[in-house]
Formats: C-alpha cells, structure tokens, sequence
C-alpha cells in the first residue's frame, strides 16, 4: 500500500463561468518528486494556489497526511509543513544571503516579528544557515547582497529558505523558468539533491527537468488530470503530445 502524503478529492476551481480546475483527483506519494505538467492555461498554478489555500476550492477536498485541510488557512498549511516556492524569485534582495536564510530560520525561535532586536541576538542560527547554505552550493555567497547574485543563484536561494522552514512537503512552482542549460543544470541536481528525507511537488515546463528527476507525472489539460504515470508511460501518450500541439512533444520524445 503506497503512503500518501498529499491527496485531493474532486479539487474544483470556478471563476464567475470558467473552470480553470476541474475534478482534480490527485495522489503524492511520501518521498517521491512529482511533476504537475501542461501547456499554459492547463491549471497548474491555480492548482498550487488551492493547494496552499491563496484560493479557496468551489468544491472538492485536500487531504495532508491524512488530515482534512481544505478548510485551513495559508499560515495553518505553512505550519503544517507544507512551504511553497513562487515562480516570481521571493527573496529580500537587499539582504545579504545568509540574512535571508536567517529569517527562514528565525520561526523556530518564535522570535519571527522582532525585528527589533539586535541582529547579534539571531546569531545562534549562523552555523545551521551555513549548513543550508553548504547544501545549495552557496556558503561563498553567504555576505553577498542577495540584490547582486545571478538569478540562477537566487532560485537556489529560494530552496535553501524554503528548506529554513523545515518542509515535509515542498511545493516548487516554476524552478527554472528564465534560467540557461547551465543553472538549469544546477538548479535540477540541486532538487534531486535535497529531496532526500523530502517529498516535492513541482510545476515544470522544461521536459529534459522532469524526465531526469521525477517519480510521478500529473498531465493537466483545461483544469482537468488529461494523464498520469512514469515519464516514459506519459511522453509515448498521444493525447498528451496533441495537447502540446507538437511544441513539447518533440521535447518530451528528445528528452529520453
């Protein structure tokens, strides 16, 4: 029996006339790294937004370990460990890097409001924002001012914040929109890399990301789960490859 660690029931999203999620029945299984895939309009982000209740459903259900949150609120989901990432960077870019780190990390101390306080009384959490840092091969950049890293390097930021929550699901939107072969490259080891111990649910465009990466594919076309399974089982599907219309379906056959 497989463990489920994020599940919905029926998810639908209407707005005033049109579905943008319609039906969305779907299962993430503890541990693994699965994809919610589809052309533009197909409902992916609508559906992340669900997920961490920036949108409240029309109908249907989401379950989180087994618990029913669909009532819950975006700080109750956080809580809970569910952290999202946004396809727009969300970082402080005039902090250094390691001060943003720090704010990730300043929950656990209940000390998250007092900006007050001198920043010496955050220094207990230097050693563990090194380690995350360490973690996203950016412990050289800890004093830069995040405003001046490359872009690449500010999504491997974004995860190293994200992990600062100490997230059992991490919700990746977009990871490597607007990025070259060569931060693609780092920022794709960089999840495989801290997804050990972690399960992760992303949005993702680029088929070379999730063919080397994912357990699992979510196919949305519409709103609707069009198809579901291994890359291999969704790539040779043709109704996933007439969705694409021809644009991704000689992506996902070059991908193998």
């Amino acid at each position: 029996m497989t463990d489920v660690i994020l599940e919905t029931s029926h998810l639908t999203k209407e707005f005033k006339g049109f579905t943008a999620v319609n039906d969305v029945s779907l299962q993430v299984e503890r541990g693994h790294i699965h994809a919610l895939i589809g052309p533009n309009g197909a409902g992916k982000t609508t559906c992340f937004n669900l997920l961490t209740k920036f949108l409240v459903p029309t109908s249907g259900a989401i379950f989180f370990n087994g618990r029913d949150i669909t009532a819950a609120k975006p700080a109750q989901i956080a809580r809970q460990g569910i952290i999202r990432s946004f396809q727009i960077s969300a970082v402080f870019p005039h902090l250094t890097v390691m001060q943003n780190v720090r704010i990730g990390l300043q929950r656990a101390l209940g000390t998250s409001f007092h900006f007050w306080k001198k920043e010496a009384s955050l220094s207990c959490l230097n050693d563990r924002a090194m380690e995350l840092l360490l973690q996203v091969d950016l412990r050289e950049f800890a004093d830069t001012v995040t405003v001046d890293l490359p872009y690449g390097r500010k999504r491997a930021l974004e995860i190293a914040t994200t992990l600062a929550m100490e997230p059992e699901l991490m919700l990746l939107d977009e990871p490597t929109q607007g990025m070259g072969h060569e931060d693609v490259g780092r920022v794709t080891d960089l999840i495989k890399k801290v997804s050990a111990g972690r399960t992760i649910l992303m949005v993702e465009h680029n088929m070379s990301v999730v063919s080397g990466i994912c357990d699992k594919i979510t196919v949305l076309q519409r709103g609707a789960v069009l198809a579901e399974g291994r890359y291999e089982e969704v790539a040779s599907n043709p109704q996933v490859m007439e969705a694409y219309m021809g644009t991704i379906s000689g992506a996902l056959e070059g991908a193998h």
